[in-house]
């Protein structure tokens, strides 16, 4: 599995600032090295999970920290992840905080072993809810925001500013784009709980 990646913008929301970000894939544009350790099925689910967050803005570290969790039958340490994944302890103990944030990873114990130990959260529901809590919600908060500010610029044009009239209407549409966005967080909440319920009774 190649680890060359590409570094992707930081998200706007909660999750981590951009030199956070950044410092999480430094290790993996070092080579083209094959991971130790790894079998085939596992490094097809971490593709998987890399695949997703290309388009969600997550460093593709974060995604081969949680694949390899959804996988592992068993708990690992951060040292474990280190070992299998073959990239910094900084790179993992960032990740891993990054994961905590939005619910994606949870702590277990194990006997016999002061560590933490790491478990993924599979629930969707349980995901997409600490998605939308870290991301999605400060991303439409700092909207509402700003949607506000360029109404304040455009009130001080002047009343013969042909301009004045068009910004209005593009404002107006603008703003009915935002309400409807956030319209759609309950109805994707009653759809995961629906979801959930379903994956309970087929477990």
């Amino acid at each position: 599995m190649s680890s060359t990646v590409t570094s992707v913008p930081a998200p706007v929301g909660r999750i981590g600032n951009p030199r956070e970000l950044d410092s999480l894939d430094e290790d993996l544009k070092e080579g083209d090295e094959e991971r130790e350790g790894l079998n085939a099925l596992e490094i097809e689910v971490i593709d998987i999970f890399v695949s997703i967050v290309k388009i969600l803005g997550i460093p593709k570290s974060v995604a081969e920290i949680y694949g390899l969790l959804f996988v592992s039958p068993d708990p690992l340490p951060l040292d474990g992840i280190v070992d299998r994944l073959r990239i910094s302890k900084g790179s993992v103990s960032q990740g891993l905080k990054l994961l905590r944030a939005f619910g994606g990873v949870k702590t277990t114990y194990v006997a016999g072993d002061r560590r933490d130990h790491y478990v993924a959260e599979i629930e969707l529901k349980m995901l997409v809810a600490g998605f939308m809590r870290g991301e999605i919600q400060p991303r439409l908060e700092n909207g509402k925001q700003r949607l506000s500010h360029v109404e304040e610029i455009r009130e001080e044009l002047s009343a013969d500013d042909r301009r004045k009239n068009f910004y209005g209407v593009r404002v107006r549409k603008l703003k009915q784009w935002h309400e409807r966005s956030q319209s759609l967080l309950p109805l994707l909440s009653g759809m995961l709980d629906i979801t959930g319920r379903s994956e309970g009774a087929d477990s």
